[in-house]
């Protein structure tokens, strides 16, 4: 018997236009042996291939629902996938960020399985990361993160209604999806699979991921504070430097212009971490005005349904 909860599937677009209606009919296939009645809503973050075409006119999609929203512009992951989060309402949802097709397509029921346990956030990961910078990433944040789960590369994720709710009501905007939810205080899972191919896709700017990736460290881990604090005992080493240099001048028999030397190291050096910390602060200060008084994080052309 099919499961009778209403599921979404949000799916994030960007030029994916030689695997996005292949990624569409397996997560469909799998969906429709499970459940009785699910939407899904595609993300197109401003894509400039035919992406959207080829959707518009794929035949196996016509007896679904499946609305499109158009983002404005290119905003990145995180933006686009905030707003098919608001127009969803399923009662359990699906997150694909991406289309890459490198797992067995039973792991959807499997994760779906997996939060009936009694889990609100289930994600299916890779047994490894296959991008150096990634692997840099979630080493940092897990060193320095305040959660006791572990941040990682997945595929997916499924969300249960009451998730998406801790989420959002936390935060206006959520800055990175995956590090809110596991910083929700909600029971966390991870499935883990090992991938089938090396299939890579187009995904969103990196300029994009690299802005997303400092505001989550900031945010959610200990790392601007800690290296605050590592800034201020540097600066306390070479103030007790600066005055066991001075006593040596002073006691010293070559005599250079009195108070010079002095004067140009602590001021050097006391204005260089002034300047980082006061970098630092301004960040945090801006942050977390655009959490609190950013109500739209997001701006979006149309939502079609086809």
């Amino acid at each position: 018997m099919k499961e009778k909860k209403l599921i979404s599937l949000i799916v994030y677009l960007y030029n994916n236009e030689d695997s996005i209606l292949g990624f569409l009919e397996l997560i469909i296939q799998q969906t429709e042996e499970l459940f009785e009645q699910f939407e899904i809503i595609i993300v197109n973050d401003a894509s400039t291939d035919a992406s959207v075409q080829k959707i518009k006119t794929a035949d196996f999609l016509k007896p679904y629902q499946v609305s499109i929203i158009q983002m404005s512009f290119h905003q990145g992951v995180e933006l686009s996938m905030n707003a098919g989060l608001d127009l969803s309402t399923g009662d359990f949802v699906y997150e694909f960020d991406t289309v890459i097709i490198d797992f067995d397509k039973i792991l959807i029921e499997q994760s779906y399985r997996k939060i009936l346990e009694g889990y609100d956030i289930v994600s299916v990961s890779p047994t490894a990361s296959e991008k150096m910078t990634s692997k840099f990433f979630y080493k940092t944040y897990n060193y320095f993160s305040k959660s006791d789960y572990k941040l990682r590369t997945d595929r997916f994720r499924i969300l249960s209604r009451r998730a998406i709710n801790r989420a959002f009501s936390i935060s206006v905007k959520i800055p990175y999806r995956k590090a809110m939810y596991i910083n929700s205080g909600l029971k966390v899972a991870t499935i883990e699979f090992k991938k089938n191919n090396l299939q890579r896709n187009t995904t969103e700017k990196s300029y994009l991921r690299n802005k997303t990736a400092i505001d989550t460290l900031i945010i959610y881990t200990n790392l601007a504070f800690s290296i605050s604090v590592y800034i201020s005992l540097i600066l306390l080493f070479c103030t007790l430097s600066i005055i066991i240099y001075t006593m040596f001048i002073y006691f010293g028999k070559n005599k250079p212009i009195e108070g010079w030397t002095t004067i140009m190291l602590l001021l050097s050096g006391g204005f260089s971490g002034l300047f980082l910390l006061t970098a630092i602060i301004i960040k945090y200060l801006s942050l977390i005005l655009e959490i609190v008084f950013k109500k739209k994080s997001y701006i979006q052309e149309n939502i079609e349904k086809i």
